[in-house]
């Protein structure tokens, strides 16, 4: 299959071009486009074929649930069977935006799209060229990560053509992406709110319109025996090729730690990559040293993140090591995904 890869903006959207992706869309095909979290591949959601196309272009786990997009809020009430006033308070506040909700799925959507399960995630993502693929698609698109599964998610259009050439139809290249971490992931079937996948949208964030919300208690730790209720909560993800290890303590003994391992890998003829901050970087002696940004402006490493994992790939580093970061707010999405890219490798000193 020759993938087709169209340019535009949110500025200066192509309609020609949208109305193209759409109609590929309702013919069963697959595109890949941004959004503000992202880049996500896109299939028909109500269609049982466009799903499983998606799992076979990803090599996914059937068993792991994707999400579907929208692009109105009117669109809701067609995927679900009722819209509680907890999701629409949330909607209200957080769409469009990067968060999704976990609601009870009508018979209109595919077991194929669910994972099996008698939920369906939703979401109505805040790009623009996004939502207006999702209207000429009519009204639905399905949409993981744009990547092979396993691999880090996808920010610059680069690493969507990498892993899905030849295996989608079309490629919008949107840019680099604003936010660089998947969405929030919010359960509300359960009797309290409950964060599935912490995102951008923090628990913070989230109880300035719900009085109490909780947290999976596997958001932390390896939950790979668990049933997933929702994407990301099962198997690993965002790893690289190398072997990566979280470093974990005060600040100059995971440097000294992390100096000392890799000239024990360097020795061993093996090529060293450290993940480390603005004020760190210059203070490691590995082979290729990249800061994700500043712990004061958490976002900054959150849209950092994905790029650099892949830049090491790219630079065939071997051996990982990467500092540790906050586990609340934003930094807890941060240390979520570093630690599924780890395998949960964690070491404390």
């Amino acid at each position: 299959m020759e993938t087709k890869v169209v340019r535009m903006t949110e500025e200066q959207i192509d309609r020609e071009r949208i109305r193209e992706a759409g109609d590929i869309l309702r013919d069963g095909g697959l595109v890949a486009f941004p959004t503000e979290t992202v880049y996500g591949l896109g299939g028909d959601a109500l269609n049982p074929q466009s799903s499983r196309r998606i799992y076979a272009a990803k090599g996914r786990p059937s068993d792991n649930p994707l999400i579907v997009h929208i692009a109105d809020m009117d669109a809701l009430s067609l995927v679900v069977k009722e819209i509680p006033e907890s999701a629409q308070r949330l909607a209200k506040r957080f769409w469009p935006g990067p968060l999704t909700m976990i609601l009870h799925k009508s018979p209109k959507v595919p077991y194929e799209t669910t994972g099996g399960l008698d939920t369906v995630a939703v979401r109505m993502p805040a790009n623009r060229i996004a939502r207006e693929l999702i209207r000429a698609a009519g009204g639905y698109v399905a949409a993981p990560s744009a990547n092979r599964s396993g691999r880090p998610s996808p920010t610059v259009v680069k690493y969507v053509s990498e892993d899905l050439d030849g295996r989608v139809e079309m490629i919008i290249d949107g840019g680099d992406v604003e936010i660089g971490l998947e969405s929030t992931i919010v359960d509300l079937t359960s009797d309290k709110p409950m964060i599935l996948r912490p995102g951008y949208i923090t628990r913070q964030h989230l109880e300035t319109v719900l009085s109490e919300v909780e947290e999976d208690n596997t958001l932390m730790r390896d939950d790979s025996g668990q049933v997933p209720k929702a994407p990301g909560m099962k198997y690993r993800h965002y790893a690289p090729k190398g072997n990566l290890t979280i470093i974990k303590g005060a600040e100059e003994n995971v440097i000294a730690f992390i100096n000392a391992h890799c000239a024990k890998e360097q020795r061993d003829n093996k090529k060293t990559g450290v993940i480390a901050t603005d004020t760190t970087v210059g203070r490691y002696c590995a082979d290729v040293c990249k800061s994700a940004g500043c712990r004061e402006e958490e976002e900054t490493i959150a849209r950092d993140l994905y790029r650099i994992l892949r830049e090491f790939d790219d630079e065939n580093v071997e051996v990982i090591y990467a500092e540790a970061f906050e586990d609340s707010g934003i930094g807890q999405a941060i240390m979520n995904r570093l630690l599924k890219a780890a395998g949960y490798k964690v070491i404390s000193i």
